[in-house]
């Protein structure tokens, strides 16, 4: 039996489980009308700090993440059975939309699960590179290294990022330690 149409007006969606536990998932959200003028520093900054509240409660790494100025990409890898992606995105838009205000989201975001195929490392980090060189493709930048708003949500490692040459051993070596001990910590465990 094929599976249920989406309501007419939403992006059809796989079931709840597809996005918990260990999924990999590529996810973009475009403020509504793809307006602009939102996307700055002081936005950025608001936007990291949401993001790491996200990955801590929600038991998530986000390799990467560009900001465009009318949408942006990230992807996040779960890290147990307690992680929930789908919460997760909700949890970031609802706390990040007032601070586009007055600018609002979309209806929905749009995802991609990775199938396993996609796992792989090289193919993992060949969908990363492309979320990366967004901002190369618009023409906003000529290096995808050049764009302030583009970086990665590691709890405990702010110093992290993408665009160094060392990132993914560093990244990969980090995943292991963090996975190894059964993810995130948080407080209330």
């Amino acid at each position: 039996m094929p599976p249920p149409l989406a309501p007419r007006g939403c992006l059809p969606r796989l079931s709840a489980e597809y996005y918990r536990g260990r999924a990999i998932v590529f996810w973009t959200h475009t403020v509504k009308d793809r307006a602009r003028g939102w996307l700055d520093a002081h936005l950025h900054h608001a936007f990291r700090e949401l993001m790491l509240h996200a990955a801590i409660r929600e038991h998530l790494l986000c390799p990467i993440y560009t900001l465009m100025p009318d949408h942006f990409h990230l992807m996040w890898i779960g890290l147990g059975a307690a992680s929930d992606q789908r919460r997760a995105a909700a949890f970031l838009r609802t706390h990040l939309e007032p601070k586009l205000a007055p600018f609002c989201f979309q209806h929905q975001a749009h995802d991609h699960v990775l199938r396993s195929s996609e796992h792989e490392r090289r193919a993992f980090a060949a969908t990363c590179a492309y979320i990366a060189a967004n901002p190369v493709r618009a023409g906003l930048a000529t290096e995808a290294s050049e764009w302030p708003f583009t970086n990665c949500i590691v709890p405990g490692y702010p110093e992290l990022n993408p665009a160094s040459a060392d990132f993914w051993e560093k990244f990969w070596g980090l995943y292991q330690v963090i996975v190894g001990r059964g993810g995130i910590r948080r407080s209330d465990q």
